[in-house]
């Protein structure tokens, strides 16, 4: 059987970058901008998506929810934002921003618990992008910006650590051997030939 490429780098590379641009907006380093909608539609918006596709034919199923998932997130707020500048409706309040983003908690906090198998490193991405949505959230119902800042340099570890792991997988596909450590629990090393695993 012909050997599959791993889709999950550039599903987490888009997902890590993009989250980086966004929320150093978030932590008052750059305003918000066009770099930050243009890599939220392409690359953490339709590269991640297909990422996510790509997972399919591996039998992936929680990378086919994860990046098909979030790169569809990434679209919807870049809508949320183009749609209401071009006049096709009006633009959402801070209580429908944080009815939206604490959804998207609770459903990564549903797929943390997927992660608890998986390695160190992808169980902090997922853990901490639970508290960045509830922040976010937070930040958004109460109006304080000190909560919003604060997320974004939550967020940037978040990225980071994403961005992170899509190249520690990278670099070990090809030098044959894992380089960048990523934390492989033990229950890793005892589960039964051909099992498969989250990103």
């Amino acid at each position: 059987m012909e050997r599959l490429a791993n889709p999950a780098p550039l599903g987490l590379a888009g997902f890590g970058m993009t989250t980086i641009l966004l929320n150093l907006c978030n932590a008052g380093f750059l305003p918000l901008n066009s770099s930050v909608i243009a890599m939220g539609i392409i690359f953490g918006g339709a590269a991640q998506m297909c990422a996510g596709l790509l997972e399919y034919p591996k039998g992936n199923t929680f990378g086919l929810t994860a990046f098909t998932s979030f790169g569809a997130f990434w679209i919807s707020l870049a809508l949320l934002i183009f749609l209401p500048k071009f006049g096709l409706i009006g633009a959402s309040g801070p209580a429908a921003m944080a009815c939206y983003l604490g959804l998207w908690g609770v459903f990564t906090a549903f797929m943390f618990v997927g992660t608890l198998r998986s390695n160190r490193v992808l169980q902090f991405v997922f853990g901490s992008l639970v508290v960045l949505f509830a922040l976010l959230a937070l930040g958004e119902a109460t109006g304080n910006m000190a909560i919003t800042r604060f997320a974004g340099f939550e967020g940037l570890a978040c990225g980071a650590a994403a961005l992170y792991l899509a190249m520690a997988e990278v670099i070990e596909e090809q030098l044959g051997h894992p380089v960048l450590p990523v934390g492989i629990p033990r229950v890793l090393t005892r589960l039964p030939s051909g099992a498969p695993l989250a990103a």
